[in-house]
């Protein structure tokens, strides 16, 4: 995709739109950006100067270093006009993103797109916001978006197949990983596998079968690194010895029938809770917040440079 637009908006510049708001500028992108908190602007432009350098160091920056290319606006209305591409970010609250939608629609160019980052929402809710939703669309990223590559993208019979296309071409060319969700459920493809994960682990943590700290240990050494190289359905076709799936089913079908029937059911009630503040503060070891974002910015960084490395 050859962009011949140089100007982006992101609404809402919390941990996910500052994010997307580096990865647009390290593209060569002119961005807009609006947020009603008051030192939403210095946080913003400090989170950019941090992820500038992880982007360096990824080889995915495009265009020297320019803060002027930020600019921030007092209304959303007046950050969306004239851009060909918007971001929204605002908080996980269906209220507030309908009204930021009403409030901005007659300001966007008819041939905008506009792709909102929600995680848990609805398109078919979330499209209530537009009188013509056509060329509103779900961007959702994993966060950080400057650092994680995917994005799934999702479209229903309200939107506009070009938008969808054009999305997944500008993201695309910003070095994203894009996927087509094709039927809306909650929490669209990626937060429903690490959902269903987390609620396995939490069932062990509450059982007593390993503390939450060795979970974590059982994830990042075994089944987390190899998917982070190839998905379950594939690495499972491996394990087959080269007869393939069919191989694969049948000779490991009965165990995880008795696997599934065996999984556990949670809640996240006081008494669990507990439980995980209790095993992760023991996991922590002291370091606070800011630390253990670097470490985990730092090994991420690690692991995408090996990663295209490999696929050299």
């Amino acid at each position: 995709m050859t962009n011949t637009f140089d100007h982006v908006a992101v609404l809402g510049t919390g941990v996910i739109g500052a994010s997307w708001a580096s990865l647009f500028l390290a593209k060569g992108y002119h961005v807009n950006a609006y947020d009603p908190a008051p030192d939403s602007e210095p946080a913003t432009r400090s989170y950019i100067e941090t992820a500038w350098k992880q982007l360096q160091e990824l080889g995915q920056v495009s265009v020297d270093f320019d803060p002027k290319r930020l600019r921030f606006f007092d209304t959303p209305e007046d950050t969306v006009k004239g851009v060909q591409f918007i971001q929204e970010n605002v908080p996980e609250k269906l209220p507030i993103k309908t009204e930021l939608y009403s409030r901005i629609e007659t300001s966007i160019a008819p041939e905008a797109v506009i792709a909102t980052s929600a995680s848990g929402l609805l398109i078919k809710d979330l499209q209530k916001g537009f009188r013509n939703p056509s060329r509103f669309l779900l961007g959702h990223p994993f966060n950080p978006p400057h650092l994680i590559p995917l994005v799934e993208l999702l479209g229903n019979d309200l939107t506009d197949e070009e938008a969808i296309t054009f999305a997944k071409g500008f993201y695309e060319s910003c070095g994203k990983v894009t996927i087509r969700v094709h039927k809306e459920v909650p929490a669209h493809v990626a937060n429903r596998l690490q959902a269903a994960v987390w609620r396995e682990a939490i069932y062990l943590a509450t059982e007593g079968v390993a503390s939450v700290e060795d979970i974590d240990k059982a994830m990042t050494a075994g089944p987390g690194l190899r998917w982070s190289v190839m998905g379950p359905h594939m690495l499972f076709g491996l394990g087959s010895g080269g007869g393939g799936m069919s191989t694969f089913c049948a000779r490991y079908g009965d165990s995880f029938h008795r696997w599934w029937d065996s999984l556990g059911s949670v809640q996240l009630n006081p008494e669990t809770i507990e439980i995980l503040v209790e095993g992760l503060k023991s996991e922590e070891k002291g370091r606070n917040f800011a630390d253990l974002a670097q470490e985990r910015d730092r090994k991420l960084i690690a692991v995408l440079k090996a990663l295209d490395d490999a696929s050299e």
